[in-house]
């Protein structure tokens, strides 16, 4: 999980950016996007939970600015917290509304006014909260380290609903935590979608046409790089796919594509065997002997390798890849041992 937090001045704009669609984006093109992506652009955004408040995105503005009145020296009163799971992760609602209650009581808001929406329109689930500093009291909300809290926070609620556990910031981390691989979360997103796309073209121009759907830009020239929406750039080498993989990755598909479709069907069915019911013990023992020749023959055919070969490369670690630990306090130890024992041998 990742959050972020910021101030600001104006709650209409921060209210109306969490409750309302997307500004840039017409109607058509809402519903375009919508078609192609398989997201919800139009009302993309659900209010979850309301904190001593209610109504639309004016009303709410309204209500926040009365109390904001209270304390006249605070000069940003907004605070807006995004908190986004990992990719492939979701939680229902009333869990993600769990959150939101946890993190007003992590942060001194609970008693404050705040309203909690959910986003629909990326791929990765995420929350909105828009809390007033002001309270009713007057005094305002300390937000104090609020970085490393906000760091420790996601890490709690990642051990509390088992979602994947990351590494916080590494200025936050200990020397030993510091010696972890890290697994960098948009080089993992754009591996899984490069990944899922080749699986479903057999051309570059497909390719290169639905990664740019997804919100890419595509920069070929003797490699290839990919600029994602928040304008990063990443080589596809880093991420396991090379312009040279793609490719060969392209060249299969085709050569697939080419097979009969009766000679895919007959390796789909030996692929996929189960005994039949109903057979004595020694009809299974004869059935399981011939598909057993049969798959041993399906093994030695071009259409086979061709489709070893790509399961090979779409999912197995390419060489040089780094390969992320998992957050295991045995991994821990075992980096505290090593570095106790090189200080043994200097000494």
């Amino acid at each position: 999980m990742m959050g972020n937090m910021t101030l600001g001045q104006s709650f209409s704009g921060c209210i109306g950016y969490c409750l309302e669609d997307k500004i840039n984006l017409t109607e058509e093109e809402k519903l375009e996007l919508s078609i192609s992506e398989n997201l919800q652009h139009k009302d993309r955004a659900e209010v979850i939970y309301y904190n001593n408040c209610f109504g639309t995105a004016s009303e709410l503005a309204s209500q926040f600015n009365d109390v904001r009145k209270l304390n006249s020296r605070v000069e940003k009163p907004v605070l807006h917290i995004s908190l986004r799971l990992a990719p492939g992760e979701s939680l229902s609602k009333d869990q993600l509304v769990e959150i939101a209650q946890a993190c007003a009581a992590e942060f001194k808001f609970d008693k404050n006014q705040y309203v909690c929406a959910l986003h629909k329109d990326t791929r990765e689930q995420h929350i909105h909260i828009v809390a007033n500093r002001v309270g009713y009291d007057g005094k305002a909300v300390n937000l104090t380290n609020n970085y490393r809290r906000m760091a420790n926070f996601c890490r709690q609620m990642e051990k509390k609903y088992n979602l994947r556990e990351v590494l916080n910031p590494r200025k936050f981390l200990s020397k030993e935590q510091r010696l972890i691989p890290r697994q960098d979360m948009r080089k993992e997103r754009l591996k899984t979608d490069i990944r899922d796309t080749l699986q479903h073209v057999t051309t570059y121009q497909e390719f290169e046409r639905k990664m740019k759907s997804l919100g890419y830009a595509v920069l070929k020239g003797r490699g290839i790089s990919f600029i994602d929406d928040k304008k990063v750039k990443i080589k596809g080498s880093e991420v396991g796919f090379s312009l040279s993989t793609i490719e060969r990755i392209l060249e299969l598909r085709q050569k697939i594509e080419l097979v009969p479709k009766e000679e895919k069907m007959r390796a789909k069915m030996i692929q996929e065997y189960q005994p039949r019911h109903g057979l004595t013990a020694s009809q299974k023992l004869i059935e399981q002997t011939y598909m057993s020749a049969q798959f041993e023959q399906l093994q030695h055919s071009p259409f086979f390798k061709l489709q070893d070969e790509l399961f090979k490369i779409l999912f197995e670690p390419q060489q040089g890849e780094q390969q992320s630990q998992s957050l295991d306090p045995h991994w821990l130890m075992e980096l505290k041992r090593k570095k106790k024992k090189k200080q043994r041998h200097r000494q």
